[in-house]
């Protein structure tokens, strides 16, 4: 049975433990104080402030996975509160220390691995927009980021006398029933319209905080801070304005059309938001696996197929215990790959059921835990943190390389087919969803004094936009004005959203190279994955032969081949 261990520390003690920040802070004065006399002492601090930082990443992650694994448990909250206030304040203040120190050091110039030109120019952005007064502001923002995870976990609703958690009544949605799913979608939508204005109040106050850090920092809204503080050096909030306008002009008119053909083959005098996900023919929802375990041991046999190295990855994390993927009461909502910065093996957490979805959650989350281990041998910790939009290139090009072989989940031709029919809908649906949530965070944080009543009407004018025609909420209006609740990363993650759009069309690229020839398809995606953050966005895209562009004529490109691979499926 193969298990990982990390790599032995050089600059702390092996058995080093964290109990307080008294333990910590002799490592940071260290590197404040260190001399750096040429280029190999300032490479030496370099890997001795990557060791110090990938533990406590590590530290901080293992807490976060425990809170989010059992919402209910305070003594996890508690652990995890413990680092946001007694740790994180004092990183934050000796991290722009040495980021100080490194740029001035006379030696920062001859640095010849190209990692370091990346990472120094997002040293250079840190310093720049670091505030002193900022750190209590951010351990607030990130202890009420954790309400809204406690409430959202702690969501019920009963379905046939049953108490369900919401991903599984989620699963109602796909009955043949229409009664049925008429309830489940019904019960869903009042759970959290229950909640919506403790979320209101929540959202209201991460506002204002935000806004505070963004003025303190000399910007003009949230917005324009998000954009330097996530390092978006390769693009600009017009280039996701651009992205808005492409999505509604090509696909959001491909969307009216399934759901014209769904309304057709349905029967339905009307089209209703519970029949989003109902199967057009009638027939049962896909069942891919039986429990979480099913799951694992399909995904272990799928990855093989594509290269037995990624078969090898899931292997290891089940070996070391690293998957939670059921869904159960408590847990918090959604599903995540937290890379493990010390020992390189990370942990995928998810709330499974026995879904389509699931199935491409798990692929999705296998995407970045391959990402994971393709970088964990580069020598800096700075080198591994990859931008979001390389990130997210990882795990959705592997939710359609695998669709090749689902042949794993699906025994059944048909069934094989319809779920991948299933899943390329599914694209042409969550673009516009992209633009959508992305479109309203920039109206959010550009009037940062709007009411309440003033964020329902932007948010139902943008989703208006970006849906299509033929669904009728006639009677619903109320609980689509609140839809965006249900979207943790505005309430967790801002901005942190349009990545999934520009990934998804670079995963497009991805997997219509993987179709043209498997073994150049996957060494590019490879090539792309093993660059870390070593390169600017557009030259790791480059190394998997795609396009890092999301205009109007690349999009339309894609869904043009989307369309192409859709229409040989349905007359299969």
């Amino acid at each position: 049975m193969e298990i990982l261990e990390r790599k032995k520390r050089i600059f702390l003690p092996e058995n080093f433990e964290l109990l307080s920040w008294e333990e910590v802070r002799p490592f940071y004065e260290n590197l404040v104080n260190r001399e750096l006399a040429d280029k190999e002492a300032l490479e030496k601090w370099f890997l001795d402030k990557s060791e110090l930082e990938s533990y406590l990443s590590e530290n901080m992650a293992w807490r976060y996975i425990h809170m989010t694994c059992d919402t209910s448990d305070e003594s996890y909250q508690k652990e995890y509160q413990f680092f946001v206030e007694e740790i994180q304040p004092h990183t934050a203040t000796y991290g722009d220390q040495l980021n100080k120190k490194a740029l001035d050091c006379p030696y920062l110039d001859e640095l010849t691995d190209p990692g370091y030109a990346i990472m120094i120019r997002g040293m250079r952005k840190a310093v720049e927009i670091f505030r002193e007064e900022n750190i209590p502001l951010e351990t607030q923002i990130q202890l009420k980021q954790t309400e809204y995870q406690a409430i959202i976990g702690g969501m019920t609703v009963e379905i046939n006398g049953e108490e369900v958690t919401m991903p599984k009544a989620g699963t109602y949605l796909q009955s043949v029933n229409r009664v049925l799913r008429k309830e489940a979608w019904t019960k869903i939508s009042e759970r959290r319209f229950s909640e919506k204005d403790k979320l209101d109040g929540i959202f209201d106050e991460l506002r204002s905080l935000r806004n505070q850090v963004a003025t303190n920092a000399g910007f003009d809204n949230f917005r324009d801070y998000m954009f330097a503080a996530m390092g978006r050096f390769d693009y600009s909030p017009a280039d996701c304005f651009d992205f808005h306008d492409a999505v509604e002009q090509a696909v959001v008119p491909l969307l009216d059309e399934m759901f014209a053909a769904k309304k057709e083959k349905l029967g339905a005098a009307v089209l209703k938001p519970w029949d989003a996900k109902a199967d057009a023919d009638k027939r049962p929802a896909l069942r891919p696996f039986k429990n979480g375990e099913d799951l694992l041991d399909k995904t272990e046999i799928c990855f093989d197929k594509i290269d037995p190295e990624l078969s090898r990855y899931i292997r290891i994390m089940r070996n070391m215990k690293h998957f939670d993927v059921e869904s159960r009461k408590g847990k918090a909502p959604g599903g995540y790959n937290y890379p493990l910065e010390e020992i390189g093996v990370p942990f995928i957490f998810m709330n499974a059921t026995d879904s389509l979805r699931d199935l491409v959650t798990m692929v999705h989350e296998g995407g970045h835990a391959i990402h994971s281990f393709e970088v964990r041998d580069l020598p800096v910790n700075a080198f591994r943190n990859t931008t979001s939009e390389v990130a997210e290139l990882a795990s959705m090009s592997m939710e359609l390389i695998s669709m090749e072989h689902w042949d794993v989940f699906f025994k059944n031709e048909d069934d094989l087919k319809r779920a991948k029919i299933e899943h390329l809908e599914d694209i042409l649906t969550v673009l516009p969803w992209i633009a959508t949530v992305d479109k309203f965070q920039h109206w959010v944080y550009e009037h940062p004094l709007h009411t309440v009543e003033e964020r329902n009407d932007a948010w139902d004018n943008i989703f208006k936009a970006f849906s299509d025609s033929i669904t009728n909420w006639g009677g619903q209006e109320k609980f689509r004005t609140y839809t965006w609740q249900k979207q943790l990363h505005i309430f967790e993650l801002p901005f942190y959203y349009i990545e999934y759009g520009m990934a998804q069309l670079g995963a497009i690229g991805v997997w219509r190279n993987y179709k043209k020839d498997p073994q150049k398809g996957l060494q590019g995606y490879l090539n792309a994955l093993r660059l870390g953050y070593t390169a600017t966005i557009g030259e790791i895209y480059e190394a998997a032969d795609v396009k890092f562009d999301f205009s109007k004529e690349n999009i339309s490109e894609l869904m043009a081949f989307v369309g192409e691979e859709l229409n040989v499926l349905r007359n299969k």
